[in-house]
């Protein structure tokens, strides 16, 4: 193949294309690809809040990659950059909560999935054995036989004409660990809520979805020599020292964004979208998304 002609190791360069080449003594290759500041993000959510109009999306991306160094074997980033850090830290948990975590963009989302799991049997969506066979479902093929199906006929009509998924209920809260999203990752305990909130409103169990996104505030895990959720930087001594730091230790507002962002909503067609809301306040507490005033 030609990788192979140029005197590469086509397997080491498809592990590397994805951050997971673990290659002893040279963690910063994996890192510039998948880390707490890799190439990715720095250029998703600058282009992503763009393209939404979001305000929160101006990051000083060449400040961040002229300031990061290599430091045992790590990539870190240098205090003299400490305001673009922190300034990209919080674009991202924006860029989460109000563009790929928004309300109509999950609800949009779920009846895709709806619609895809529904006739994904009939139309042998998770059937194909080939790369060829699978980059033939584009999106204009898949949309085309969902749209065709009996099966996922309807919901595909109402992603069309706009009749959406509404939210019923929604609450959003911060921990320090990911205790409330791995219950939440038992489907029998989905299932339970689902079901005790569907009879509480009294509407079918298949009415009601419970849907709970989450996001460690900071990507899981950058360095190989840190714990979880931190993220090396360094400072110079005057004759050139690299003196390592966690970020925590010099930025406060790191150290309280340090957790997990957790969002918990249940959606609901149109027409039931009331009596759900008051089951799950019910069931979850809190307000009903219908009843919560922006401000």
């Amino acid at each position: 193949d030609k990788i192979g002609e140029l005197g590469f190791n086509p397997e080491e360069i498809a592990k590397l294309s994805v951050g997971r080449l673990n290659k002893q003594g040279k963690a910063f290759l994996d890192q510039i690809i998948r880390s707490a500041v890799d190439v990715d993000k720095l250029d998703f959510i600058v282009r992503d809040t763009y393209h939404t109009g979001a305000e929160y999306g101006y990051i000083d991306v060449f400040r961040l990659l002229h300031t990061i160094d290599v430091l045992d074997e790590n990539l870190a980033v240098n205090v003299g950059a400490l305001s673009a850090l922190e300034s990209f830290i919080i674009a991202r948990i924006e860029s989460f909560r109000s563009i790929y975590f928004h309300r109509v963009s999950r609800a949009v989302q779920i009846m895709l999935a709806m619609a895809m799991e529904k006739a994904k049997d009939e139309l042998g969506l998770v059937n194909f054995k080939t790369p060829e066979e699978y980059l033939a479902f584009n999106d204009y093929t898949v949309w085309t036989k969902l749209k065709e199906s009996e099966k996922s006929k309807e919901i595909i009509e109402n992603l069309e004409k706009r009749k959406l998924l509404k939210c019923a209920f929604e609450r959003t809260f911060y921990e320090k660990d990911r205790t409330v999203s791995r219950i939440f990752e038992f489907e029998e305990i989905r299932n339970q809520i689902r079901n005790e909130i569907a009879q509480k409103a009294g509407v079918e169990a298949e009415k009601v979805i419970i849907d709970v996104p989450t996001l460690p505030s900071v990507p899981y895990r950058h360095s190989v020599l840190m714990e979880p959720m931190e993220i090396p930087v360094f400072y110079k001594t005057k004759d050139g020292e690299k003196i390592p730091k966690r970020l925590s230790e010099v930025s406060g507002i790191f150290d309280v964004l340090k957790g997990f962002m957790n969002i918990i909503r249940v959606y609901t067609e149109a027409p039931y979208r009331e009596k759900v809301g008051q089951a799950a306040v019910e069931v979850l507490g809190g307000t009903p998304y219908s009843a919560q005033i922006s401000f």
